[in-house]
């Protein structure tokens, strides 16, 4: 999810009363260039000082679906940049987005019983419900609302241009797919932009999405907004790039659930041990940091350096010859040592499953009231209130 100078800023405005011209689509929809990440770095790093300065003037939108429990990657990822922005005072919305499920999918699995996982991960991690305001997508249909008048801005050819959209159609080799699926990027932005989210935290390969919502509430203003031009209806989202580090699975690919090759937040200490005897090292005995050409070994020293707080080449000096039973053995103590406060207060949230009901109802409930405001206004901007 979970939404800045993101992409060259677009010179050929949609018309009014047009889905948007095709030079727009296209810039939205293109992979990212050096110069404008560059561009885009340059506004992360600025609005990372204004956040340390003073917080208030940002409200961050960030999630993800409820596909499959959480894991090393996504707390070393997401889920701590996450904490970190809230403890700064950033207002913060979290959407467990439970809709979005089946954009791929030909049903939603155990959905119920993962979006209280998520949930639960945030809560140990340090998301507080007090602080971040945490909801699922199909409570919300104020904000499901917004795609009808978002669906009249944009074209079908600019959407099957969008990264995500074309990469999904590859991978089915172009047989048609579904309507949602088509519309995704809609979605996104609607996810932001109900709650007047201004700033995302995003990788580069996620700018073209939040260029998509940037369009959209500028389309939205242009064709509907409001009478003072001064005060459009949407802010612009920008983007605050990841700095997040990528860590790979236990067998040097991306960590993924399907590859069984992750370490889950919700794992056991034995079970994590598992995990790591197996991971992929190579047959050199002395243990050196070299992500070039050694990346599985590399990997695992990062992780550890990352979670213990030490530096990944004087892990590696430490290890020295011990090989690949001592480097596993000092990475699973790494692991397990940072984890186990979360995992105790991970099974303390899950011993109260009516605790985490009243807290996702809340959650709604605070989310929905900020979704009806913000309908209120695009009812208004579009002289369809009627009361």
């Amino acid at each position: 999810m979970t939404v800045t100078s993101l992409t060259p800023e677009l010179t050929d405005p949609a018309a009014p009363g047009d889905g948007g011209s095709s030079v727009e689509g296209q810039a939205v929809a293109d992979a990212v260039s050096d110069a404008s990440l560059r561009r885009s770095q340059a506004r992360s790093d600025e609005i990372e000082a204004q956040i340390a300065v003073d917080p208030r003037g940002f409200r961050m939108l960030t999630g993800d679906r409820p596909t499959g429990n959480l894991h090393l990657g996504h707390y070393i990822g997401t889920l701590s940049n996450r904490v970190r922005l809230q403890n700064l005072g950033v207002d913060t919305f979290v959407v467990i987005a439970d809709y979005q499920v089946i954009t791929d999918r030909d049903g939603v699995g155990e959905v119920q019983e993962r979006v209280f996982s998520l949930l639960t991960d945030y809560m140990a991690v340090g998301l507080d419900p007090t602080r971040t305001t945490i909801f699922t997508h199909s409570a919300i249909p104020e904000l499901n609302q917004l795609l009808l008048p978002f669906l009249a801005v944009v074209t079908d050819s600019e959407l099957r241009r969008n990264p995500t959209v074309k990469a999904e159609m590859e991978a089915t080799g172009n047989r048609p797919m579904s309507a949602l699926m088509l519309t995704y990027p809609v979605h996104q932005a609607a996810d932001i932009l109900f709650c007047k989210g201004n700033l995302v935290p995003v990788g580069k390969d996620q700018l073209p999405h939040l260029e998509q919502a940037r369009v959209i509430a500028r389309r939205f203003d242009e064709r509907f907004g409001r009478a003072d031009r001064r005060r459009p209806v949407f802010p612009a989202p920008e983007a605050l790039l990841s700095g997040g580090t990528n860590i790979l699975g236990t067998d040097g690919q991306k960590m993924s659930k399907s590859r069984g090759n992750t370490i889950e937040l919700g794992m056991s200490a034995d079970e994590t041990a598992k995990r790591l005897k197996r991971a992929v090292t190579d047959s050199d005995r002395h243990i050196t940091y070299d992500p070039q050409n050694r990346p599985e070994v590399a990997n695992l020293l990062l992780m550890a350096g990352l979670l213990s707080g030490r530096d990944p080449e004087m892990l590696a000096e430490e290890i020295g010859d011990g090989g690949g039973a001592r480097l596993k053995a000092v990475v699973t103590e790494a692991v397990n040592e940072h984890l186990a406060p979360i995992r105790a207060r991970r099974a303390e949230l899950a011993a109260d499953p009516g605790h985490l009901r009243a807290v996702l109802a809340e959650g709604n409930a605070r989310a929905r009231d900020v979704a009806t405001a913000t309908l209120d206004e695009v009812r208004a901007a579009m002289s369809m209130s009627y009361v």
